[in-house]
């Protein structure tokens, strides 16, 4: 009996597809209902991870470049009403983003004064070290890998290598490739005497100051000895005048300096062969 049923199976099965269609019109299958609630959620699921990508990713909708010339100061007006000074030979790009407003300190000084805005914090970035503030007046200095972070008003935040510091007016804090030092406490008007051509340096290294005086010279200025690096340097120059100290420094250092017909200058120590 068997046998007959495996042989009958191919018949029924011709059967079925010759009367296919006449069958489907006289026993129709019920319709499934639309899945509507499951369309929506799926919906409101991709909405959710679009909003979550841009809030997360803040991208970028506009940006501009900035650089002044060497001896060159020049003020800067952005769109959300804050202002930038940058110092001679100094360059940034801005980018304004979803969530937030950005600079990056490319090379030079700048000094900021920004505008409050509450849900969009302003952040500045210099080699590995970055400043966010929602409304204050700082300045910020790079020279390569250095960076030096002094508020004037308001508070920032300062983030290095996996540490951070809170900084208050008339604090300063260095960082180094990303590592941050200890905040301390200077004149945060004499930090930023430079916006009106005035160099005030107290007891700062020779290395900082000639890399600073080179933002106003277009000639180099080469230490051509290590060991003078850390001499201290104190007093009140003219940033317009940038040689004037180079011809001062054997009159306070133990340094001799020597000039070639292309403007560049060298500095040895005293005790270095001639």
């Amino acid at each position: 009996m068997s046998l007959r049923k495996q042989d009958d199976a191919p018949l029924a099965d011709e059967a079925l597809a010759r009367h296919r269609e006449e069958l489907k019109k006289r026993f129709p299958l019920p319709q499934p209902k639309p899945k509507r609630r499951s369309t929506t959620l799926g919906a409101l699921l991709v909405l959710g991870v679009a909003a979550g990508s841009l809030a997360w990713l803040d991208p970028a909708y506009r940006s501009e470049h900035y650089s002044s010339a060497i001896g060159q100061r020049q003020v800067l007006d952005l769109a959300d009403g804050s202002h930038v000074t940058l110092d001679g030979s100094s360059r940034i790009p801005v980018s304004w983003h979803l969530r937030s407003r950005r600079v990056e300190l490319r090379a030079g000084q700048a000094l900021f004064s920004v505008s409050p805005a509450l849900y969009r914090p302003f952040r500045v970035s210099a080699d590995a070290t970055e400043v966010e503030v929602l409304g204050t007046r700082f300045n910020v200095d790079r020279q390569r890998d250095d960076v030096r972070v002094t508020v004037a008003e308001g508070k920032v935040v300062v983030r290095g290598n996996g540490a951070s510091a809170n900084l208050l007016p008339g604090d300063q804090i260095r960082g180094h490739a990303g590592q941050l030092g200890q905040p301390t406490r200077v004149d945060a008007e004499k930090v930023a005497a430079w916006k009106d051509g005035r160099l005030v340096f107290e007891r700062t290294p020779l290395r900082e100051v000639l890399a600073t005086l080179q933002r106003y010279r277009d000639a180099p200025i080469h230490l051509d000895d290590p060991r003078l690096a850390e001499l201290p340097v104190s007093g009140v120059f003219d940033s317009a005048r940038p040689d004037s100290l180079l011809a001062l420094l054997p009159q306070i250092l133990p340094v001799k300096v020597s000039r070639e017909n292309d403007g560049a200058v060298h500095l040895l120590g005293r005790d270095a062969e001639k």
